[in-house]
Parts: C-alpha cells; sequence; structure tokens
C-alpha cells in the first residue's frame, strides 16, 4: 500500500484521538503540546515508511510512537524541573512517567470530554467548529480556512484565541455533573449541527458539498448517542436529521460537480442504510416529553426521503417548517417552507410569502423565486436568476442557474 494514500486517512482518523488522549493526560493547559506530540508522530512516519516500509499495523505503530514522545516529554521536563527550577518551584508536585492509555475506552471517553471541553459555551460557535475540525477532526488550517472561506492567518488567530480562552477559564477535560450536563449539551449538539451544516452546505468555490465534514459530524454525534450519559432523545433527533440528508449526498451532485436539486435527484442512489439509521434514531427521539428543532428538521428531512410527490407528504413539511418556525425562527427556514407552500397550496401565494422576507443576500432566495415565477412570468424568472447568479459563491452553482437560464430561454 501507498504510504501518501494511507496517511492522510490515518491523519485524519486518529490525529484526534491521540491529541485527546494526551490532552487528558498532560491536562487540557497543555493541549498545545498534545497536538505537537501528536504531528510529530505523523511526521516520523512520513519520514521513515518510505525507506522502511509501511508497518503491519499502521495505527499501532502510531500510537507507539506517540506513547514513546509523550514519554520522552515528561523526562525532559521532569530533568528540567528538577535540574533548573526545583529550587525556585521546591513546592511544585513533580511530574511522573506514567502509561498513556491509548485504548478504545480510554480515546472514546477522551474524544467525549474534548467534544465537551471545545464547546464551551464560552468560546465563540465559529471557534468551536474551527477547535472540533483542527482537534477533533484532523483539519489543517488550510482546510479549515477553506470552510469558513477565510484565510490561514485569520483561522490561526482565531483557533489561538479560543485556546488562550480554554486555559483562561481553567476549563477541565472532564464531562459535566448531572446538573450541567442537559446545559452544556446544546452548544455541542449547535457545533455538531453546524459543522453538518458546513459539509452539506459547502460555500467554497471548489465544492459544494464536503462529505467529509458530513461524515466527522456524523461520528461525533454517534458518539453521543453510544455514551448513556448523552444518549438523549435530543442527541438522537440530531443523528437522524443528519442520516438522513447524508442518505441523500450522493444524488446532491451529478457527475460533472454540479448541484442537483431536489426534484431532478435520482432516488435510486439514496442510501437505504442511512434512512433505516435515521428512522431508528428518530423512533429513539420520541421517547423524551421535548419538541426540540432537531425533532421537527429530522422529520422535514425525513419526508425528503420519500420519492413521491403527493399532496399528503408536502402538506407534512409544511405543518413541520410551521412548528418550527414558532420554536427557533430562521429566515432560511422560512424561505424552505415557501417551496412546501407552492406545493402543496398554491404558487401565487408561495410567492408572496417568499417576497416577504427579502433575504437578497442569499443566491437561493432568488433561484427559489425563479423556479416559481418561470411558468408565470418568464421575465421575472430570468431576472430573479440573474440576481441568484450574481451573487452565488459557487462555480457549481452558477452552472445550475445558467442551465435554469438555458431552459428558460428555450420555453418562450
Amino acid at each position: 500500500m501507498d504510504n501518501t494514500a494511507l496517511l492522510p486517512g490515518l491523519f485524519r482518523s486518529e490525529f484526534g484521538k491521540i491529541t485527546s488522549v494526551l490532552s487528558k493526560y498532560f491536562s487540557l493547559e497543555n493541549i498545545a503540546t498534545a497536538e505537537d506530540i501528536a504531528s510529530e508522530t505523523f511526521l516520523l512516519a512520513m519520514e521513515t515508511w518510505p525507506y522502511k516500509g509501511i508497518p503491519e499495523n499502521p495505527t499501532a505503530w502510531l500510537y507507539t510512537v506517540a506513547k514513546n514522545k509523550a514519554k520522552n516529554f515528561i523526562i525532559r521536563s521532569k530533568v528540567f524541573h528538577d535540574k533548573v527550577v526545583h529550587d525556585i518551584l521546591i513546592e511544585q508536585q513533580e511530574p511522573e512517567v506514567g502509561d498513556v492509555d491509548l485504548s478504545n475506552e480510554n480515546i472514546r471517553d477522551s474524544q467525549l470530554r474534548m467534544l465537551f471541553a471545545l464547546c464551551h459555551p464560552s468560546i465563540a460557535p465559529e471557534a468551536q467548529v474551527g477547535l472540533c475540525l483542527r482537534i477533533l477532526c484532523g483539519f489543517g488550517i488550510d482546510e479549515i480556512a477553506t470552510a469558513f472561506l477565510s484565510n490561514k492567518d485569520t483561522i490561526n488567530k482565531r483557533l489561538m484565541r479560543a485556546k488562550e480562552r480554554l486555559r483562561n477559564k481553567n476549563i477541565n477535560l472532564e464531562m459535566p455533573g448531572d446538573d450541567q450536563l442537559v446545559g452544556r449539551l446544546g452548544s455541542v449538539l449547535t457545533t455538531l449541527y453546524l459543522l453538518f451544516s458546513e459539509g452539506y452546505y459547502s460555500e467554497t468555490q471548489e465544492q459544494i458539498v464536503r462529505k467529509d465534514l458530513c461524515v466527522d459530524a456524523i461520528r461525533l454525534t454517534q458518539m453521543l448517542v453510544d455514551d448513556p450519559r448523552t444518549n438523549l432523545p435530543e442527541v438522537n433527533a440530531l443523528l437522524a436529521l443528519m442520516y438522513f440528508h447524508a442518505s441523500r449526498l450522493e444524488s446532491r451532485v451529478s457527475a460533472s460537480g454540479e448541484i442537483v436539486l431536489y426534484h431532478d435527484q435520482d432516488a435510486a442512489l439514496w442510501n437505504r442504510e442511512y434512512i433505516s439509521l435515521g428512522a431508528y434514531h428518530l423512533k429513539q427521539a420520541s421517547q423524551g416529553p421535548r419538541l426540540s428543532k432537531y425533532h421537527l428538521e429530522a422529520g422535514i428531512a425525513y419526508w425528503h426521503t420519500v420519492k413521491e410527490d403527493s399532496l399528503d407528504k408536502w402538506e407534512s413539511v409544511l405543518q413541520l417548517y410551521n412548528r418550527l418556525l414558532q420554536i427557533e425562527y430562521s429566515p432560511v427556514a422560512a424561505l424552505n417552507r415557501t417551496y412546501a407552500l407552492s406545493k402543496c397550496r398554491s404558487v401565487q401565494e408561495a410567492i408572496g410569502e417568499a417576497e416577504k422576507l427579502r433575504l437578497e443576500s442569499n443566491p437561493y432566495y432568488f433561484l427559489l423565486l425563479g423556479e416559481l415565477y418561470k411558468d408565470i412570468d418568464h421575465e421575472k424568472a430570468r431576472h430573479h436568476l440573474e440576481s441568484a447568479k450574481k451573487i452565488s459563491k459557487s462555480v457549481a452553482e452558477r452552472r445550475v442557474i445558467e442551465e435554469k437560464m438555458r431552459s428558460l430561454a428555450s420555453q418562450q
């Protein structure tokens, strides 16, 4: 096997595990040291594997190297402590060299603790997502900058400020107590929701869907469900939402890289296993007394896995949107509601509701109006499509809009 193909995948899957365990070992205050050791471990793999060959068990090799580097760091720190600052810090407890536990159980526990630490409410939501991408998902600074449509310097500064806040707030790498768990869980779920959304509705120039972000969000949410302390209805609802949406990922982008709108998607490409998993977790979510926005969005996402274009389907979607907007109003949710309104009421009523929103910085606002007007007023439809194209940030998205404009012109 070619190590150039193997290492990136291992980095994505194992960097966060190693960093989380070492942060638990050293304390969260030394998270930078944990990241450095994890990075040095992969650097050594890049330097030695091409010449000595890939180990029989690459993951075990990485864990062994990480353990040894952690122990060497502790020994060096102890020597420095004994020889240089012992007299000054005589009362300070000396570091001990213990075993770094990289068992599956400790990895899961460390990552769960890290997730709650990175999603501490004192850290801005954007920084929470960035920290999760870097530390738990193994994303490079370039990749995070691309995801946020930003640059490396901005992302570096944002992450550095967030880590400094972790230190200044003395946030520990531990699970919140029962009295704080539900309150803290809200920030965690928001971060995972944003992480998934960033993948599902990517606005980068090159990609309109980032499957890797969606997969990472599902993995981290599944981790919450797998732990009895966080296996709660709201968590299951979010996981159901992710599985339902992820089931249509393969059909959302054409072979040429263009976005495929819902009504044009090939249902044969939908992932039936994901749909079944979504249904299972939505059922688990129904066992609680509280109806969250994740329950309602999961219900909407479920109906989008039903290809049949029936009145009952769109009426159900409309009612779910109505309830969602009562619980937590969002202009984007209100915009999406108008499509369901057009399917089960009238196009004219949908246009009236959509135009009230005036989301003139959102290309989907104009794209939807172009779609709604196409059979009523070709000139207005063309005007809205041109507006959508003008403010679209994605090359693939613009190609879809251009195709719609050509289709509209051919009807005249």
